[in-house]
């Protein structure tokens, strides 16, 4: 079989491209991992003070990547603060809104759905719940 451009032949090719296969769907694989080890990360910590989040608003936590969110009295919520459309961090919410400054994508701050796009995925979401006056990962 003859040799392309690259002087590899038809098995090198096909292996070279099993390989990358392989590597994609293990990357694929790692984000959920990657949540898994902030989750333990963080588990049993306040991250934020419930007297800073805002009804309708939220806070971010820069340090975990976390925005916290309380959608209406006496409701936490956290999400990661990374958008799904292309990474960059969202802003602080506003009206129950939460908005990707980089592109305009907007997510519920109740269930960190996507509801503008370009982002069609919704934010990662983080269990918490309240221990005094903290704001605690679960």
């Amino acid at each position: 079989m003859p040799e392309n451009d690259s002087g590899l032949g038809r098995r090198e090719m096909l292996g070279v491209a099993g390989v990358a296969a392989c590597g994609l769907a293990l990357a694929g694989c790692g984000a959920g991992d990657a949540k898994a080890q902030q989750v333990s990360t963080i588990k049993g910590k306040v991250i934020a003070k419930t007297a800073d989040v805002p009804v309708g608003g939220g806070k971010l936590v820069n340090e975990w990547k976390i925005v916290v969110t309380q959608p209406t009295q006496g409701v936490y919520k956290a999400y990661s603060a990374v958008c799904t459309h292309k990474g960059c961090m969202v802003g602080t919410p506003k009206d129950n809104v939460i908005t990707c400054a980089c592109h305009g994508s907007e997510f519920a701050a109740d269930s960190g759905k996507a509801t503008k796009g370009p982002a069609t995925a919704p934010l990662t979401v983080y269990q918490v719940k309240v221990e005094g006056d903290g704001i605690v990962v679960v």
